[in-house]
């Protein structure tokens, strides 16, 4: 997957589609990858570490940032407010490393604007119902959280079709297969001109 120039991978998700697992299940497989590690505003998780998963900063530090021109992109999502590093995005393309991305919609039509070239993949569940499912099986947020995500959830699936590729994560096995298979350049199947998968991208969301 190394090659002459780096290129930039775009990942989006709603909440509970699987992003964040079947994404650090490929990298896991190529370390020759590079993550681009997100700031965000929000407090750590008991099972996240700084540096790690996420930059986390204060909102004060965050605007400061930002100010400077060091966000590639960033959005507000539940009241907390995430970013991607542009310094660390380009420093490993210089370097020739294919980066990963893992952001919100809104944070990839603005890559999209300002990195053209990068190639987008939107990652959705196989059903509404299993995506509610994955939601209250975490166990980390109220209910009335959990219907805010699912609401917020159902809006972000609307924005598929602005993505070069989708995945839908039913069998996790088969979402990585299909994910290297566009970082390889190829990804066919997962083509949002293929009309067997909008096909079956309509049968979710309707």
């Amino acid at each position: 997957m190394q090659q002459d120039t780096g290129k930039l991978f775009v990942f989006a998700a709603p909440s509970g589609a699987g992003k964040t697992t079947l994404v650090h299940a490929v990298v896991t497989k190529h370390p020759e990858l590079r993550f681009s590690i997100s700031y965000t505003t929000r407090k750590p998780r008991k099972n996240e570490a700084d540096g790690v998963d996420y930059l986390f900063v204060d909102e004060d530090e965050f605007m400061r940032l930002r100010d400077q021109g060091e966000m590639l992109e960033y959005a507000e999502v539940f009241d907390n407010y995430y970013a991607s590093s542009r310094s660390q995005v380009e420093k490993h393309l210089a370097d020739s490393r294919n980066v990963i991305l893992e952001i919100d919609w809104q944070g990839a039509q603005q890559v999209r604007e300002s990195m053209p070239e990068c190639v987008t993949i939107f990652i959705l569940p196989p059903s509404v119902e299993e995506l509610e499912r994955r939601l209250r099986d975490r166990g980390t947020d109220a209910p009335e959280v959990i219907e805010r995500r699912l609401c917020d959830a159902l809006s972000d699936m609307s924005h598929w079709d602005e993505f070069d590729h989708v995945i839908i994560n039913d069998d996790l096995n088969q979402a990585i297969a299909d994910l290297e298979d566009v970082l390889g350049g190829k990804g066919e199947a997962t083509a949002t001109s293929n009309a067997a998968l909008r096909r079956a991208v309509e049968r979710i969301i309707d």
